[in-house]
């Protein structure tokens, strides 16, 4: 885990998202706090638990965004989920425990990219040999004669001369012949695919099921990316990535819970209500502190910090189990945006939507340029359209970015080496119609 300070890590939310001040400051405290017990040792390290956040407020004002790149900036793992996608147990759907096991999924990418780096330079040192086999391979036998066209030693020049033409890259096109392995699915699997299947029940089926060989003809440049992975799979330790991973599951794992406000049961008591209030006494011993089983080993869920979101437009989080609300000691609220806020989302963040149509449209040489007015004009347009249609927070600039553009992108590529000044004008000419027109916008923006 990075050694971050809560200023710092505001301060690096602040370049990704504009406002939303206190949810950064708890999530950054949060983050800080799972760096000190790591400095605690002992029982009382044990002792320490994550502070669990839930945040409040509209859609599409950054409760994701706030918890995605968190976990981007720490190197932890993080799975986003949706409290609506499960179920009670004994219910079709899936159980919450396939959460835990999506994060040790994540940990393990995340160990294993790790360890690539360290096995990179050994991997690729095989990768050429291998290919070399391919491109010239030894005889069966070799004749004892020097100038035969079997000897060793000329065996020896031609691979050595295949060698430096592979170094430079002037075989990349040539042709050579794979053998893979890949497992023999059965016909009753074949229409849900494997990698639909839960994870442990996958990893059973790896185990069992018989290896098909097959022979595939491909260029130098395609194997060599096959042979790569292959090697860094011989070269990693795969039990060591997997303990690792599970270590670094359960002591700076991060899971995000969306919806969480939709799991909240009504006055009704079957049904569907009877399955959200389910849902909420599975959810409960997660986020407690629990063991659950993976394809890789047992994972404890007791130091996951686990970050909830809601709209709670019709319910409250009075209104969830008292137990979970418990578990929840953190409650921060996150703001509608204003024009203001639309504004700065436009222009400030390190990846601004105006920033990235400006270099998308650079590939094609064109030079685009938004002016101040017409950057006051979109936030205008969004904050409208928000306020007269449902509310989708800052993804209305998406709609409306590309609805703006449209055109300019379809002749983009006749366009080359030209200037593009997109003004209030030019947004009102392109706009202005969809959003007067209150039932179109509906559907357009």
């Amino acid at each position: 885990m990075r050694d971050l300070t809560p200023r710092q890590i505001v301060a690096e939310l602040d370049r990704h998202i504009v406002g939303q001040d206190a949810a950064k400051r708890a999530v950054a405290v949060a983050i800080r706090n799972r760096w000190r017990r790591q400095q605690l040792e002992g029982d009382m390290r044990q002792e320490v638990a994550p502070k669990n956040i839930m945040m409040i407020g509209p859609t599409g004002v950054g409760k994701t965004e706030i918890a995605r790149r968190l976990a981007k900036l720490t190197g932890a793992p993080f799975i986003k989920v949706e409290a609506t996608k499960y179920t009670e147990v004994g219910y079709y759907g899936r159980d919450v425990e396939s959460m835990i096991r999506e994060l040790v999924e994540n940990a393990i990418g995340l160990v294993r990219e790790k360890e690539r780096e360290g096995v990179e330079t050994e991997a690729k040192r095989r990768v050429q040999e291998r290919l070399l086999d391919l491109l010239a391979p030894a005889p069966p036998s070799f004749d004892a004669m020097p100038d035969s066209p079997d000897s060793p030693e000329r065996y020896e020049r031609t691979r050595e001369k295949m060698r430096a033409m592979l170094a430079a890259g002037e075989l990349e096109q040539r042709r050579v012949e794979l053998t893979l392995e890949q497992r023999a699915v059965p016909m009753m699997f074949t229409g849900i695919g494997m990698e639909q299947m839960d994870v442990d029940l996958q990893g059973m089926f790896e185990k069992i099921l018989p290896k098909n060989t097959t022979r595939r003809e491909t260029t130098v440049a395609e194997a060599r990316n096959v042979l790569f992975e292959q090697e860094c799979d011989a070269l990693i330790n795969q039990e060591k990535v997997n303990a690792t991973a599970i270590e670094l599951a359960e002591n700076t794992g991060i899971i995000f819970v969306d919806e969480l406000d939709k799991i909240v049961a009504g006055e009704q008591t079957h049904g569907a209500d009877v399955s959200r209030q389910g849902v909420q006494r599975d959810l409960l011993p997660i986020v407690e502190g629990t063991t659950v089983q993976t394809r890789y080993g047992y994972v404890h869920t007791d130091h996951i910090l686990f970050i909830a979101a809601g709209a709670f437009h019709r319910a409250k989080p009075s209104d969830l189990m008292p137990e979970l609300q418990g578990r929840f000691p953190i409650r921060v609220e996150l703001q509608a945006l204003t024009k203001e806020d639309f504004v700065r989302i436009l222009t400030e963040p390190k990846g601004a939507l105006t920033k990235q149509y400006h270099a998308l449209l650079g590939a094609e040489g064109v030079d685009l340029a938004f002016s101040d007015d017409a950057v006051e004009a979109l936030a205008e347009f969004a904050y409208q359209v928000n306020q007269t249609t449902q509310n989708i927070g800052a993804r209305r600039l998406y709609t409306i970015m590309e609805r703006l553009l449209e055109e300019l992108s379809f002749e983009a590529p006749d366009m080359k080496q030209q200037r593009v000044d997109i003004d209030a004008a030019y947004v009102n000419q392109r706009l202005a119609e969809l959003t007067q027109d209150e039932d179109l916008s509906k559907f357009i923006l």
